[in-house]
């Protein structure tokens, strides 16, 4: 069995709007990444998968729950902060606006070295801009680009770059927050074959959250499907894409657009009422790997 690297249990987080209205964003929600795995979240805008990212990088302390990272339980201050560095250093966030993440009046060599800077870290290669240009190399982009800024780069560039600065510090968890959304479609494939040579490369976990559903089958190893907070199914992506038992999971699939243009005319979308949606309940194992949400009185 792969080593556990990252376990996170019953994860609950709130956010209060108002006086007297509370949103349950993430509610009682298991699952581990095994090392070198990668591992695709998917669900509607509002499902909550990027609350979870948040709070699996620290940046949201979560109202409820435990994850571990390497057998450190982020979640205790007291374990953070012995930690700290290697929690810094070792996990690392791509975020879907490239744009919003980088800073536009630093240089992209800056960028990509300012983990490093920050950490103390000794480059590997001898300098700084040494170890920007090579990592700008690993991610297809020519080292001329090392004193552009941001708003010289295209949106796949200013990516690339995000990528760079990510991987420059070696980490063992990437989370990718809807890294693509935001790219034209070309683009977006050229992006998913770097993610996919990188992580052969590097060997990293990784943490890839999406709406695209075509691109998660095509990448990741396996799959969660989350809806109003809650996890409803995990599985092996092929078994996933294959056999769909959550009625969620079904009508999600089903709404695939098909290439064939005789084949989607005919298509009938599959539709799940959110009324019918039960919140209670336990993820069960019903095949070996595949876990789906079930009532507790549904053995």
């Amino acid at each position: 069995m792969s080593e556990i690297l990252l376990d996170v249990q019953e994860l609950t987080h709130c956010f209060r709007l108002g006086r007297n209205t509370v949103i349950r964003a993430v509610d009682h929600v298991s699952f581990q990444l095994r090392r070198g795995e990668i591992f695709g979240l998917v669900g509607e805008s509002g499902s909550g998968k990027s609350t979870v990212a948040r709070c699996i990088m620290s940046l949201i302390r979560p109202a409820a729950g435990k994850i571990r990272y390497l057998g450190v339980n982020i979640c205790d201050p007291g374990q953070f902060r012995a930690h700290r560095k290697l929690l810094q250093t070792s996990r690392q966030l791509i975020f879907q606006d490239s744009a919003a993440s980088l800073n536009p009046r630093m240089k992209v060599a800056d960028i990509i070295t300012e983990p490093m800077a920050i950490h103390h870290i000794r480059p590997p290669r001898g300098s700084l801009r040494q170890e920007a240009a090579f990592q700008l190399k690993c991610v297809g982009m020519d080292p001329s680009s090392l004193d552009r800024r941001p708003g010289e780069l295209s949106g796949g560039q200013r990516q690339r770059v995000a990528i760079a600065r990510a991987l420059s510090m070696g980490p063992e968890l990437l989370v990718a927050d809807e890294p693509i959304a935001s790219l034209d479609v070309s683009i977006q494939a050229q992006i998913i074959n770097l993610f996919q040579h990188l992580q052969r490369e590097h060997g990293f976990t990784f943490l890839f959250i999406a709406h695209d559903l075509a691109v998660v089958r095509h990448l990741c190893d396996r799959t969660g499907v989350m809806f109003q907070g809650r996890l409803v199914e995990i599985a092996p992506s092929k078994e996933l894409f294959d056999n769909p038992l959550h009625p969620y999971t079904r009508a999600l699939l089903s709404a695939i657009p098909i290439p064939d243009p005789r084949l989607e005319r005919a298509r009938v979308p599959q539709r799940f009422d959110p009324a019918q949606f039960c919140r209670e309940g336990l993820l069960r194992e019903v095949s070996p790997g595949h876990m789906v949400l079930r009532e507790e009185a549904d053995r």
